[in-house]
């Protein structure tokens, strides 16, 4: 869009990601369920942390990484979360900045730490995350800037914010502005476990048209409908969501509309080292392509190619510049 400063705006949880290779029991010696994601306090993030071996770290948070690959692919790209004026914060801040993320939220002068995620990754590539929410949980409505909101082509917003109140005031107040300035509001459902808490509300904000596009996995979509049948949770989706895009591992993904259903394949890879960031990255692609006017299945390809590039390494920040890959397999960019 022409008129827009940004193309993606996106608003989460600000969460500094230490990522560490380990096995199934390191996870079973420290009680977590593998795969999935579980909110811990301070006491326990230093008691994990001192346990882990040498580990990667990097500014992270689910919808910053979808940022930081939106900025990747050549968009202009801009993030809003709450860190701390602490040392994690301020590495936070830079690192997303060096990604090409227009990053301004003003970090808390006090209060709880930066938070930080310990993300685990078992031989299989599978991830389990333990996340200390900090400073994240401290984003405020006021720290919602309305010039930028309606500044930028669309707003991307995570089911992660629906946990700490004021995030979820913030999030409401966020897309209120980009609609009442004729934006897209897309929201990504984050966890099964979020949509397990949150199901009532997610449905609502799809039905009443605070989100226009909503991205789920397969897990997260059957959770959301209560469902195992995946055509019968799709076909619901169909119904409560103007755009509805599921992911679903090597299957590819499924673009769903009121009047299509559009299945792309995924991107062939040579292994799969490590699945963090593997929905962000999706989401980037798919992002990019829809700003970038490219159709909903080109959209869906270049989800499907940064999804690829990601789940090939460690962490969730591309180490080959999506751009030239997208260019490389005849993709719009």
């Amino acid at each position: 869009m022409k008129d827009a400063k940004y193309d993606v705006l996106g608003i989460g949880n600000a969460i500094f990601d230490v990522l560490v290779r380990t096995d199934e029991s390191f996870l079973a010696a420290h009680g977590m369920i593998k795969g999935g994601m579980a909110l811990i306090d301070e006491a326990r993030a230093a008691s994990i942390y001192r346990d882990m071996g040498p580990a990667v770290e990097m500014s992270g948070g689910s919808a910053a990484n979808t940022i930081v690959g939106i900025a990747n692919l050549g968009a202009r790209a801009a993030y809003v979360g709450k860190v701390k004026d602490d040392q994690i914060g301020r590495l936070y801040t830079h690192d997303i900045r060096a990604a090409g993320v227009a990053f301004e939220t003003g970090p808390a002068s006090d209060g709880p730490a930066t938070g930080c995620s310990y993300i685990l990754v078992t031989p299989d590539g599978e991830r389990t995350m333990n996340t200390y929410l900090g400073a994240a949980q401290e984003l405020m409505p006021g720290d919602i800037d309305d010039a930028q909101v309606a500044a930028s082509a669309i707003l991307y917003l995570e089911g992660y914010l629906w946990d700490p109140k004021n995030a979820k005031d913030a999030f409401v107040k966020a897309s209120t502005i980009a609609h009442d300035a004729g934006r897209q509001v897309a929201l990504t459902l984050s966890d099964s476990f979020c949509v397990d808490r949150y199901r009532g509300e997610f449905l609502d904000l799809m039905r009443n048209g605070t989100v226009d596009l909503v991205f789920a996995n397969e897990a997260e979509l059957h959770s959301l409908y209560q469902t195992a049948d995946f055509d019968t949770a799709l076909k619901q989706l169909r119904s409560d969501a103007r755009l509805g895009v599921v992911t679903r591992s090597e299957k590819g993904c499924v673009v769903a509309s009121k009047d299509r259903v559009t299945a792309v394949p995924a991107f062939p890879i040579d292994r799969m080292v490590d699945t963090t960031g593997a929905g962000d990255l999706f989401a980037a692609g798919f992002l990019f392509g829809l700003v970038r006017g490219a159709g909903h299945e080109n959209a869906g390809r270049l989800g499907a190619l940064a999804a690829a590039e990601i789940i090939q390494h460690i962490g969730a920040r591309p180490q080959t510049s999506l751009k030239e890959l997208a260019k490389d397999n005849g993709l719009p960019v």
